[in-house]
């Protein structure tokens, strides 16, 4: 019988991930203390990280109430989505960029703004929260929405150029938070 595994970083409470568990994979997470699955495409058992080196460290597994999932607290060794994102649940442009910037594929615009350079980045960055200012002040709201766009997914990038997670930053508003 397979079982969800949902696997949350035991650090910040993130859902990272959801893999599938069998009765062996989950014996050998508790006997290795790092995470294994069953892959249902490559119907093997696999250790989370066997090629990426992005390992997960279980600080604790949990059964659901009626015992058809797991909850895998763990400690994560890197990106836990194979995009390169910290979690398979981070926002889907994010993942976009985070699997450009591993993977440089030619004639990504991404692939070009990351080959500039963190400082062509910064300075692109720049013009389009000048191009959200004016947008803001003098134009419709549909040019505002438009380059409110370009200014994320440029934040986006320079995010990734410096080797920073979205979740970081999402961190970061979480804990300016107030009750």
């Amino acid at each position: 019988m397979l079982r969800a595994a949902i696997v949350q970083d035991a650090r910040t409470d993130r859902v990272l991930m959801l893999g599938w568990m069998n009765e062996e994979a989950e014996r050998r997470t508790r006997e290795s203390g790092e995470v294994w699955f069953w892959s249902r495409s490559r119907e093997r058992l696999w250790r989370k990280g066997e090629t990426s080196g992005n390992t997960l460290a279980v600080e604790e597994l949990r059964d659901d109430c009626d015992g058809d999932a797991l909850l895998v607290r763990a400690v994560p060794a890197g990106p836990t989505c194979h995009t390169g994102a910290a979690s398979c649940f981070a926002p889907a442009l994010w993942r976009t960029i985070a699997q450009r910037a591993a993977e440089r594929p030619a004639g990504s615009y991404t692939t070009e703004l990351l080959d500039a350079g963190v400082g062509a980045c910064a300075r692109k960055l720049g013009e389009e929260a000048v191009e959200v200012t004016v947008a803001a002040l003098d134009e419709s709201d549909e040019r505002l929405v438009e380059e409110a766009a370009d200014l994320v997914y440029h934040l986006y990038v320079l995010l990734a150029a410096r080797g920073v997670d979205v979740a970081q930053v999402e961190d970061a508003l979480q804990s300016r938070r107030k009750p």
